[in-house]
């Protein structure tokens, strides 16, 4: 089906395409994390031996790469509207793009039916369970998400 778009419309969809992730969301994370100043690497290390009662997302690539954002329970919004948690400034991010919630069980990432579409590594998703590690995508930014949740349940 074929919509005639109005001179005035501001907003257009950008189709992102999977690519390959050459190291494992793991990888990535220790990766970048070692390229940090050393103060920097020990507020995302303090989040990792963490309970998992709050988490971290990074910005890996993009404007504002090195941007941290602290994730708490009650969560984050994403997107490009000033009031969201997590502000992301760019066309290709849509004004409300996604949430991370707090579960019972770690953290989740849900899509709010934003135009481009969500990414964890590298898959398009609209709701999906986040593990430390993961590399979030949303418009042109790549984000990764750090928690103590997964170091925990692997020591049991």
């Amino acid at each position: 089906m074929w919509v005639k778009q109005s001179a005035n419309e501001l907003t257009s969809t950008i189709h992102l395409s999977s690519r390959e992730i050459g190291n494992s969301p793991a990888g990535l994370l220790d990766e970048y994390v070692a390229s940090l100043p050393i103060d920097e690497q020990k507020v995302v290390s303090e989040i990792q031996s963490s309970d998992g009662l709050k988490a971290m997302v990074l910005i890996n690539r993009g404007e504002n790469k090195g941007a941290r954002f602290l994730i708490t329970q009650e969560g984050a919004s994403i997107g490009r509207a000033p009031s969201s948690s997590v502000f992301l400034d760019d066309v290709t991010v849509s004004r409300v793009h996604a949430v991370i919630e707090k579960l019972d069980s770690g953290f989740s990432l849900k899509d709010s039916g934003s135009l481009n579409g969500t990414y964890v590594n590298g898959e398009s998703v609209s709701e999906v369970d986040l593990n430390s590690g993961d590399e979030i995508q949303i418009g042109k930014f790549h984000l990764l998400f750090v928690t103590g949740s997964v170091a925990k349940k692997n020591a049991s």
